[in-house]
This record gives C-alpha cells, sequence and structure tokens, in this order.
C-alpha cells in the first residue's frame, strides 16, 4: 500500500532526479494540479494514477514503495549541479534527517542553504542555517569553515541590523584567517564584511585601515571578489561624504567588471550607484535615474525579490526627490504589500521616507516622532552612522515643511 507523504517525496525525488518538470511527468494523462496534490502528500494516489506515472518516469510501481532514503551525499550532488526551489527543498529534507552523518557533508549543506536563502533574501531562514553552520563549524575545527561560516553569520547580522555581534564576529573570522595563513579569498572575504560593520559601528579608523588592506589584497584581479572589493570601499567614502571618490571607486567596478561573470552583483553595484546620487547635497537625480533604468533593464535576467524590491526603493525615493509625494506614496504602498527582502538600512530608510512623506503631508508631530524612534532604534544598534543620516533627514524635512507654511502665510 502506497502512503503518504512518503509516496509524495518519493515521486517528487524522483522526477526531479530526472530534471522534469510537472508538466512533463503529468503528461496529458494527468493534470498539473492533481501531480502537485500528490507530491504535497494531500492526496491519496490510486492505482490508475501510479501506472501512469511509473511510465512518465520510466521505472515499475514497484520503485515508488522503496522506502530507501537518498542520502545526504546523492541530494548535494544534484542540489550543486541543478540549482531551483525544489532541490533545495530536497535537500533541507536530508539535511533534517542526517544526524549522525558525515559532518563535512552536513556542513557542505548547510552552506548551501543558507547561500540559497541569502540570494531570495529570507533572512529569518538564513539565520537558522547559519546558526547552525557555525556550531558545526566548531565541533569540526578546521579554521578555514570556521572563518568562512562567522564571515557569512557576520554578513548576515549586518543585514538584519545586529552591528555590535557582527563586528565580533567579522573580526573572529578575520583572525582566524590571518593567523592561519588562509587563502587571499579567505582573507578578503572576512575584510568585506569587516569594513563594512565597523563603518556601520562608528569605527572609522579602523574601517579605512581594513579597506586600504583589501584594495591593496585583490590589486591587479578583475573577479568578483575585485568587483566586491572596490563597492565596499566606495561604500566606506560614501558614508565619509566622500561622493566623488565612492563614485570613482563604484565607475572602476563597473567598467572593468565584466557582468557576465555574476550579473547580480553588476546590479547591485548599479544599485549602490543610485543610492550614492540620492545622498548627495543636494541629490543628482538624473544620474540616479539613468543607474535605475540601467538596472532595470538587466533585471528579467537576474529576477530576485530582493533587488526588484531593492528597485522599488529606489523609485520611491527618487519621486520624493522630485517632488512628486503621491507617486513615492504609491510605491511605498506597493512594498508594503511584499514579503520585504530587503536589508536593515534599506527598511529602516524606507520607513524614514513614510515619515518624512507624513511631515510634508502635514502630520509633524506624527512624522517627528517616527524618525525619532528610527535614530533611536539605529543608535541602540550601534549603527551609528545610520542614527545620524536620520537625524539630518529630520531636520531637512521639518525646514522644508516650515518653510512652505511660512510662504503660503506669506502669500
Amino acid at each position: 500500500m502506497l502512503e503518504q507523504p512518503s509516496f509524495g517525496r518519493r515521486l517528487r525525488q524522483l522526477r526531479t532526479e530526472r530534471g522534469l518538470s510537472q508538466a512533463v511527468v503529468a503528461g496529458d494523462g494527468m493534470s498539473t494540479g492533481y501531480l502537485s496534490r500528490l507530491e504535497s502528500g494531500a492526496r491519496q494516489p490510486t492505482e490508475r494514477a501510479v501506472a501512469h506515472l511509473a511510465g512518465q518516469l520510466g521505472i515499475s510501481a514497484a520503485e515508488f514503495e522503496e522506502s530507501r532514503a537518498t542520502s545526504l551525499a546523492q541530494i548535494l550532488s544534484l542540489a550543486t549541479s541543478l540549482e531551483s526551489d525544489e532541490t533545495s527543498e530536497l535537500l533541507a529534507e536530508a539535511l533534517e534527517s542526517s544526524h549522525g552523518q558525515e559532518p563535512m557533508l552536513r556542513w557542505q549543506a548547510l552552506w548551501l542553504l543558507g547561500q540559497w536563502k541569502r540570494r531570495h533574501g529570507d533572512q529569518e531562514a538564513e539565520r537558522a542555517y547559519l546558526d547552525q553552520l557555525v556550531v558545526l563549524s566548531e565541533e569540526i575545527g578546521l579554521a578555514e569553515l570556521r572563518s568562512r561560516a562567522l564571515t557569512q553569520f557576520a554578513r548576515c547580522l549586518r543585514v538584519s541590523g545586529e552591528i555590535t555581534p557582527a563586528v565580533d564576529a567579522a573580526a573572529t573570522a578575520y583572525r582566524l584567517a590571518r593567523d592561519n595563513s588562509l587563502s587571499t579569498q579567505d582573507v578578503a572575504a572576512t575584510l568585506l564584511v569587516l569594513v563594512s560593520v565597523e563603518a556601520e559601528a562608528g569605527r572609522m579608523p579602523d574601517a579605512r585601515r581594513h579597506a586600504d588592506e583589501l584594495t591593496a589584497l585583490v590589486e591587479g584581479r578583475s573577479d568578483t571578489l575585485w568587483a566586491e572589493s572596490l563597492w565596499t570601499a566606495g561604500a566606506l567614502k560614501v558614508r565619509e561624504g566622500e561622493f566623488d571618490a565612492a563614485e570613482s571607486l563604484f565607475q572602476r567596478a563597473l567598467d572593468g567588471f565584466d557582468s557576465r561573470e555574476n550579473l547580480t552583483i553588476w546590479l547591485r553595484l548599479r544599485v549602490a550607484m543610485a543610492e550614492l546620487q540620492l545622498q548627495r547635497f543636494p541629490p543628482d537625480l538624473d544620474a540616479a535615474q539613468r543607474c535605475i533604468e540601467a538596472a532595470e533593464a538587466a533585471l528579467p535576467f537576474a529576477r530576485t525579490p530582493a533587488l526588484e524590491q531593492s528597485l522599488t526603493a529606489l523609485r520611491a525615493r527618487l519621486a520624493f526627490h522630485e517632488g512628486r509625494p503621491a507617486d513615492a506614496r504609491a510605491l511605498l504602498d506597493r512594498l508594503g504589500r511584499t514579503d520585504l527582502r530587503l536589508p536593515y538600512q534599506t527598511r529602516i530608510r524606507l520607513e524614514v521616507l513614510g515619515n518624512q512623506l507624513r511631515i510634508l503631508g502635514g502630520e509633524e508631530d506624527e512624522g517627528l516622532a517616527g524618525l525619532q524612534q528610527l535614530a533611536l532604534q539605529a543608535q541602540e544598534n550601534a549603527n551609528i552612522d545610520l542614527a545620524a543620516e536620520i537625524w539630518r533627514l529630520a531636520a531637512e524635512c521639518l525646514m522644508e515643511a516650515r518653510g512652505k507654511k511660512q510662504g503660503v502665510a506669506a502669500g
């Protein structure tokens, strides 16, 4: 007797191993909706359905009855060679039942799943996998694995706004890489995160020193690591108010980096360039518009929820600066109806924008209270750079709103 949900898991495993879509396996004799319900365990298979599926998969019906579990090593091979939501789900399921198996295989599975969740902006799920990865790395004891796990953990903490623990994790990863003479790739990866978190924590001398070390380390390269290093050094210049120097670094990365090597990094560089133009005094709206349009043109080839949302957020801020508050509100409302996959700083800037719109719309006290709360929250998270930016924007917005009031009164 074929029972659910084991039948559904086995069916999906057999289909995915062959690289077949649900539509292909369903064929003319079954709807894809019914096949999907079988795979999820929501429907019990009939003899006719089993016979049809066995024929489509080229197996005997008896293979559905086999209870042998696919090994973690098999699923890892599948996930590495064929990235998809389905293979990631299979890997997650295999990992859950992998206790007692080879720790190195479990480490690789956790690493892949963490990366997968990061690319999709699922910060909560990524954090859960990285928590396990850090613990497992300590148990294994290899410096390379400990440093890599802590680097990704620090990156995840930074994205969620937990700056103090992010600094600690990144600093530990860096020391492990340096003390154990790890590869240039490993050392540079730790520095990428360390520079960012030190800057956000207000530790600018340390951030500058490590940024110089990072750029010297990747000199002569033109790969993804090189582009990310210039991007990180440029972001530091933005925080220091050196916008021309930052733009030069970003442009150098865009000019020297082949987008075919990593389109996602190229797109994020465009987003960073647009962010820079909006933070200038005054903002360079035409340059920001060009960067946004260039990124949107390439988005269909590297579409992720996080990138789409980042560009919508930029569009909202651009509309605000162009004096189109209604359009800015509409874009914020659109984002508010989605499951946000944005980094902490971007989410906070969206809330800042919402409060700026409230102030300009006549809700001065409510908007100022909201900005004050956001600034205090950033300070509590040791995000000194962001807190200072919020206080500055609050003052600018208040002056603009009161200037408009005085203009109306004078008229």
